[in-house]
């Protein structure tokens, strides 16, 4: 999307602290203005008002501090220019994951910070005052709901078998009974979701942005 929007002489960065995570994108993206480099979010390498606009999506709230992170992304920014970040609202408002996450934590209730760390961020006036208290200007933060179609429950469940993601870690690491016991728990929650066999979710995220 960010390369439709800087034109033939334009640049898209991708950073990321996982060198894994660059190599698919580096697999998906075959354009001379895509350039991978492995980077901390909160100690990016590049030098100061370098870019034009820094983008991040579903990522802040995994920062271990992510006030530091947003001042890295001011600090990159040339001055008067746009960072934006998404980050997943409330549980309640993005039930694929929300569930997921409740249910995980009644079976590893010493691990519940850890399982709700993707929703960390999900309170507007909080994502308002981090992005403010390091200096941006002109801050905005929207609600935006986008409703998703999973073919079947078995869809659903698949890359969390797979292990995708950090939930999916937590509960793949559960003796198998427990394992059985967390599938079924959120099948049943997640029937209310069911359209003709499909499960269709609606998922709130907030768009948070500031001017350096």
């Amino acid at each position: 999307m960010a390369l439709a929007h800087v034109g033939d002489s334009g640049l898209v960065v991708g950073s990321d602290i996982s060198s894994a995570m660059l190599d698919e994108a580096c697999a998906r993206l075959s354009d001379a203005r895509f350039l991978a480099v492995v980077s901390d979010g909160q100690g990016l390498v590049f030098p100061d008002a370098t870019f034009d606009a820094v983008i991040c999506q579903l990522g802040l709230m995994f920062f271990p501090d992510p006030a530091r992170g947003l001042a890295e992304f001011r600090r990159v920014l040339r001055p008067g220019c746009r960072a934006a970040v998404c980050v997943i609202s409330s549980p309640d408002r993005a039930p694929m994951w929300g569930i997921l996450a409740e249910t995980l934590s009644g079976h590893l209730s010493g691990q519940r910070d850890a399982l709700h760390l993707s929703f960390s961020l999900g309170n507007v006036p909080q994502l308002e005052r981090l992005i403010r208290e390091v200096g941006f200007r002109d801050v905005r933060v929207t609600r935006e709901t986008h409703q998703g179609i999973v073919g079947s429950f078995d869809e659903y469940w698949a890359p969390i078998e797979a292990g995708a993601g950090q939930m999916s870690q937590a509960y793949l690491a559960l003796p198998e009974p427990s394992r059985r016991a967390v599938r079924e728990e959120v099948r049943a929650r997640l029937t209310q979701f069911e359209s003709e066999g499909r499960l269709v979710m609606s998922a709130e995220m907030l768009i948070g942005s500031g001017r350096a």
